[in-house]
Order: C-alpha cells, then structure tokens, then sequence
C-alpha cells in the first residue's frame, strides 16, 4: 500500500479483513493524507475536509475487520446541517428531516416552493438509488459497463442535463436554487456545467445527514490506523516510495530504505504523481481540467464567536459571478464561502471559552489561466481579504490563535497537482468510466480521488475497497 491517507487505510483494512499480509508506506510522519491536522496551544485544527456524510461508508471499514465503528468513534449529527446566509441579509437553516425542512422552506420563500422541496426530496433520493449500487459502489470496466436499465432510468431522471436547470425545476427561488445546488461543488464542477446526476450529492448532505466526530475529523484517520495495527497491518510511516516496478509476477517497491516484493500494490497518490514511480508504462488518463483549489484559513478565536451552528454557508451577491471569476483563473472578487465552527459541535477542539474557525474560500487551480496567479506574492492582500469578508459577515477574526493559511501554491508544495486539493473535476469526461482506472496491471490498482468513484470522504473510502477487490481479483 502507497499513502496512509482515507483511501490508503481503508484499502489496508479491507485486504487485512480477506487475510491479507498488509504493509502501508507512507512518506509523511503522520498517516492522514489529505485529512491532517494540527494542535497549536490547545487548538485542534483540522486542515482537510470538514463535511461528513455517508457514515455508513465508514462504518463500513471497520467492519471489515470484524470491529465496530461505535467502539471506536462518537458521531454527532448536525443540526441544521448547515446555516445558508445570503447577500440580502436572509438565513436559512438547512435541516436534513424533510418534515422540518418543509416548514422551514414555507415560511422561507412560500408554499410552492416548499411543495417543490417534497419533490426535490423524491427525485434526488431516486437519483441516489440508481446512482449509488451501479455507479458509484462498483468496478467500472469501461462504458459498456454501464449499458443496461440503470442508465435509462438515470436519463429518465434528468441525471445527464444540467444541474441547475433540474435544480430550478423545483425552486422559483434563487437563494433556495443557490443554497440545493452548491453541492456541484464537492466534485469541482459549478452547477451551471455539472449533469444532474451530482444533485446525488444533495441527497449525502440534505436527506442522509451530516455528522461530525468528537476529536476533529482527524478522529477518523487516528482509529483507522490504530484499527489497522491492531489487526497486523504494518504501517511504515516517513518512508518514501521513489520507485514501482513489475519483478517475478508481482512487483518490486523501492523506498528510502529498502526494496519490497510484493504480490500486489495499491497505490494512493494522484495518477500523475504515480507515472514518476513506474519503471514501465501504464494506462494513466491525463487530466483536462482539474477541480478548482481553496484558500483555507483555520484559526483558533480565544475571545469566541457569536451564534449557533456548525458549518456556514455564506453566499456572495452572484453565485454563478464568482464560480466564473475562478473559471476565468482569478481569485473571487465578491465571494461565497465556507466557515465551519467545529467548537459548535465540539468544545474540546478549544480551549473553554473560545472557539475553532475554519474558513474555505474557493479560488482558481494552478491551471490554465489560474497558473498567471502569483500566490506567493498575493498571499497577504489575500488573508486581508478574507479577514475582511469574514468580519463583515460576523466572525470575531481580530486574535487569531495558530493560524494555518494554505493557498494554491500550499498545496503545490505539498505535492497535489494543480494545487489543488480536489483532485481531477467531476466533468462528463473525467467521471466514471471516463475517470481514471483503478485497475493499471495485474494486482496493481490506484485508489483515491484521483480515480473512481471519486472526491469526498465517502467517495475515497469507497476507492479503497474498490481497489482491494481489484487486487484480491
């Protein structure tokens, strides 16, 4: 196993579960990957993702040991799952019971639109019906793999037109059309070029719930590993992998310290960063368009913050105006963002009294046009911009503990392509059977966000078992 990452560990757990001999190399001194975190004078700062959804994904996992996510992880369910605040002043809690959403959206924007919600509820749980057992929780062997009843019923369903033309099938509304469509997001595509079938996403967060686990969502990679050593998996931490070639039917494995055969390899890195470690060519995709990047600022706040609520949806005048202004490779000038307030759910991520911030402010890929952006030098007027964003919008940001600032050219340096953190863009040709293979050689497999089924925590969890089938095939 390459990478101690989500992918990396549930991969390792799911061969250890088929009685396989596991040993994991990760080259960071952590395991984690994309899900890190730091604890800076009683600050516990996670610095990877922060939305939970699909926990059944995860209990998943341990159970493929034979263990009990419950023994090992407190889960607490948020709500509303998320607070959506729109340029006119007006709030809007998002709850994942559809009974109190009902409620919530009549008195929001009128009846109609509440009635729209009960279909929007029906159509995207369909959605995720088809989705889920053909297209996302399976191997994919190409396009012919998909032909059959499911795809008909996916068009049936309005799966391959524009999302946001289904999403105002439902909503008259423009902040509710905002607030049920941002979701695109998580795969790096904005709704007006997403295809419906990401409304899916809608149906993780808004139907099925988001949780949250005691201990920061570096809880999950700390009992996975800790899991995993229980269970005889090996894991070689601050170890670099430099090489992967075939040898004697299966392969040899070059690292800093030694050389391993081994009868099979899953490897977690990005696909592109893994074509610098074959020795012989693979079947590697190149990736036309990556997802776009974030600047993330987390913080501890010692004099607290004001309000409820976990995670903030702050939406910009014009939603599509600032997904176009990443689209034209420049940071956004009127920005939606993320802020999530971890010490909601939480309190001993701080010290008592005082809160966690955690602020995501989406920004162009190294990319294309992105590429022209100079972070280095713009780092700074951009922290003062977010300070200023986040203080208009009521965040206390004037003492800030610990602060973590990663921007674009951050995660360059920490070796994701593009730098960005997403991985390759959920577009209709990098989606699928159209994403990159997790099948590259005979018991040679790629899991993580750079392959199927995708990005999200659920999504690479699910990779990991996806190649472990692969490689005990």
């Amino acid at each position: 196993m390459v990478g101690a990452g989500l992918a990396g560990l549930s991969a390792a757990l799911h061969l250890r579960g088929a009685g396989v001999d596991v040993t994991v190399i990760e080259e960071q001194p952590t395991p984690g990957g994309r899900c890190p975190d730091a604890t800076i004078d009683g600050y516990r700062l996670d610095l990877g993702p922060t939305v939970l959804t699909e926990t059944d994904q995860l209990a998943t996992v341990f159970a493929a040991v034979g263990e009990s996510m419950d023994d090992h992880l407190t889960l607490r369910a948020l709500d509303p799952a998320y607070v959506a605040h729109f340029a006119d002043g007006s709030t809007l809690p998002m709850h994942s019971d559809s009974r109190v959403m009902h409620d919530v959206v009549a008195g929001f924007a009128g009846q109609e639109d509440a009635a729209g919600y009960d279909r929007f509820v029906r159509h995207v749980q369909r959605l995720y019906d088809v989705e889920f057992p053909h297209f996302i929780d399976r191997n994919l062997d190409g396009v012919h793999s998909l032909i059959g009843p499911a795809l008909l019923r996916l068009a049936a369903l309005r799966g391959l037109g524009r999302m946001d033309h289904l999403i105002a099938s439902f909503f008259r509304d423009e902040r509710l059309r905002q607030a049920f469509s941002f979701q695109s997001l998580y795969v790096g595509v904005p709704p007006h070029k997403a295809r419906g079938m990401f409304a899916v996403v809608s149906a993780m967060d808004l139907v099925h719930g988001v949780s949250y686990p005691v201990g920061g969502m570096y809880a999950i990679v700390r009992a996975l590993a800790e899991v995993a050593g229980e269970h005889g998996v090996d894991i070689r931490l601050g170890e670099r992998v430099h090489a992967v070639r075939g040898s004697r039917g299966g392969y040899e494995v070059g690292t800093d310290c030694s050389t391993e055969l081994t009868d099979a390899v899953v490897m977690t890195c990005e696909p592109d960063r893994a074509t610098t470690l074959f020795t012989d060519p693979r079947p590697i995709r190149s990736v036309a368009e990556p997802s776009p990047s974030c600047v993330l600022l987390a913080a501890g706040v010692p004099a607290g913050l004001p309000g409820d609520g976990h995670h903030h949806l702050h939406f910009g005048a014009s939603l599509r105006g600032a997904l176009d202004d990443i689209t034209d490779g420049r940071p956004m000038r009127d920005p939606s963002f993320l802020v999530s307030v971890p010490t909601r759910t939480d309190p001993t991520m701080a010290p008592t009294g005082a809160d966690v911030m955690y602020a995501l402010f989406p920004a162009p890929a190294r990319h294309g046009r992105g590429m022209e952006v100079d972070w280095r030098s713009l780092r700074g007027s951009y922290r003062d911009h977010m300070l200023r964003r986040l203080s208009a919008a009521g965040y206390a940001v004037d003492d800030l503990v610990g602060e973590q600032l990663i921007t674009p050219q951050d995660w360059d340096d920490r070796g994701m392509p593009w730098g960005t953190p997403f991985s390759s863009a959920h577009t209709f040709r990098q989606s699928g059977p159209f994403r990159q293979a997790n099948l590259i050689g005979p018991r040679l497999a790629f899991a993580g966000s750079g392959t199927t089924p995708g990005v999200g925590v659920p999504m690479v969890l699910i990779s990991g078992r996806l190649a472990a089938e692969r490689v005990l095939a």
